[in-house]
């Protein structure tokens, strides 16, 4: 078990503050355009993309007093790897037919995810136009997909695991860490 521990190396990318200062441009970017005026709706991927995806929403009402629609996105169906995961259902309650709809993700990395996301979003209606708003940008893209909205552009290794635990609320004990294994020779 020490071992393994002392193989394993991790980094604070970002505090709960940073984050939360993150989030807030996030919302003021999702804004900015003139057809946001029009109204917003807030999808987020689950599990990653829920939490942000309320911060988001909760922070754009704030900043505008435009109540921004709300829904989780289960994309287990639309994925084409081996990835199963028990994830509750999607939860959209609201026709997407002529809306904006801004998906979010806390990680954009090999752009599967959204891929799948977007086949799923494009299932429940025909949005006016689909924007991906994501935390962390880590690169090693497999797919050409690149976020509209990104928090922090990093660069990291196959290796390396990008882990976000942020909550409904400011809290505190949010963070954004990197771990990764180190070298076996080091």
């Amino acid at each position: 078990m020490k071992d393994m521990l002392e193989r394993t190396r991790e980094r604070t990318l970002m505090s709960g503050r940073q984050i939360d200062r993150v989030i807030a441009r996030l919302a003021h970017q999702i804004l900015e355009p003139d057809d946001a005026q029009d109204g917003v709706v807030i999808i987020g991927i689950r599990r990653g993309g829920e939490q942000l995806a309320r911060r988001l929403a909760t922070k754009i009402e704030e900043i505008s007093g435009l109540k921004p629609g709300l829904g989780f996105l289960n994309i287990n169906l639309y994925r084409d790897d081996d990835v199963a995961r028990a994830l509750p259902e999607s939860e959209i309650h609201e026709d997407l037919t002529g809306k904006i709809v801004i998906v979010v993700d806390d990680v954009l990395f090999t752009g599967r995810t959204v891929r799948s996301a977007l086949d799923a979003v494009t299932d429940l209606g025909r949005p006016r136009s689909i924007r991906l708003a994501v935390l962390i940008d880590r690169g090693l893209r497999e797919l050409p997909v690149q976020g509209d909205y990104v928090g922090r552009k990093i660069s990291t290794a196959r290796g390396e695991h990008v882990e976000v635990n942020i909550n409904k609320a400011f809290s505190k004990d949010d963070r954004i860490v990197i771990r990764s294994e180190a070298d076996a020779g080091a």
